[in-house]
């Protein structure tokens, strides 16, 4: 099934336009949402789950308009917000088993089954028993995929799920989703690049709430093949040289000086070496050619 958004727009009362005449279209798979923050993405996520209506455009997923039947979506919608909320002191084990009496199993063995399903996947069968209030950051974002797993989902949303996590966590919670993640259509909202390059088969950038580029994350960076460049420079030369190159990004060596990345079709001088385009490359690039022009 397909997610297909056209023209959509969405001003709230103070002004900001956080959706800007947006057109995407969205297939099976792992599919990586990638902007800064305030870039209109968990509006956005919002905007599709039904959660808020836009001012215009339109939403359809397979044969679900969206916008006119949004039980329908809801049905076979899986939604973890960036934030899930207050857990009251019960296991994950009798939480999911109300949460499945919800969504319509009315049968126990059948709930049993089901709850034990979703907490193999995501590894949290072995501490089914405690109350999810005490697990950690990463636990409670695998108990929302577990949740959100319950009623089968065709279209699963999660907005910013790893912002806080370790890097232990990270690592288990993308697992997760890159487990449940192979039958249906994910969207993977995230400002944290690596996410996407570790997890996505497709991606788009936002910014302003509009799409700067939709690609793969390897054909995005075989575009820029020959246009990164990197150069050891002081410190004290970052101003004079970001006057004179397009410097995509820097991080200091060990020695305190600064490694510099320039995106040009050639080579800017000869101190300067060519460099394997990183995902990062492709995403400070579309940042950048979206600034405005001062006048």
């Amino acid at each position: 099934m397909k997610l297909v958004i056209k023209d959509l727009t969405k001003t709230y009362k103070n002004g900001v336009k956080a959706i800007d005449n947006l057109n995407i279209e969205i297939g099976t798979g792992m599919f990586g949402l990638l902007g800064p923050n305030g870039a209109g993405k968990s509006s956005l996520m919002r905007t599709i789950a039904t959660l808020q209506s836009p001012d215009s455009g339109s939403i359809t997923f397979g044969e679900i308009n969206v916008l006119e039947d949004k039980m329908a979506l809801r049905k076979v919608l899986g939604y973890l917000p960036q934030s899930f909320g207050v857990y009251p002191k019960m296991s994950a084990e009798a939480l999911l088993d109300y949460f499945a009496t919800l969504k319509g199993v009315s049968s126990k063995s059948e709930r049993q089954a089901l709850v034990n399903e979703v907490l193999e996947i995501t590894n949290l069968y072995d501490v089914r028993k405690k109350n999810v209030a005490g697990y950690s950051g990463g636990m409670k974002q695998r108990f929302g995929i577990a949740q959100l797993l319950l009623n089968n989902p065709k279209l699963i949303i999660v907005d910013e799920p790893t912002a806080g996590l370790d890097p232990a966590e990270r690592h288990r919670f993308l697992n997760v989703l890159r487990e449940v993640g192979t039958n249906c259509t994910v969207i993977f909202s995230t400002h944290i690049v690596e996410d996407v390059k570790e997890l996505c088969n497709e991606m788009a950038i936002l910014n302003g709430g509009r799409i700067l580029k939709q690609s793969t994350p390897s054909k995005a960076r075989a575009e820029l093949v020959g246009k990164i460049w990197t150069k050891v420079i002081d410190r004290d030369d970052l101003e004079a040289n970001e006057a004179k190159y397009n410097i995509l990004s820097s991080n200091y060596n060990e020695d305190n000086s600064l490694n510099i990345r320039v995106y040009a079709n050639a080579q800017p001088d000869d101190d300067f070496k060519a460099s394997e385009p990183q995902l990062d490359d492709v995403y400070f690039i579309a940042l950048k050619q979206d600034e405005p022009v001062l006048s």
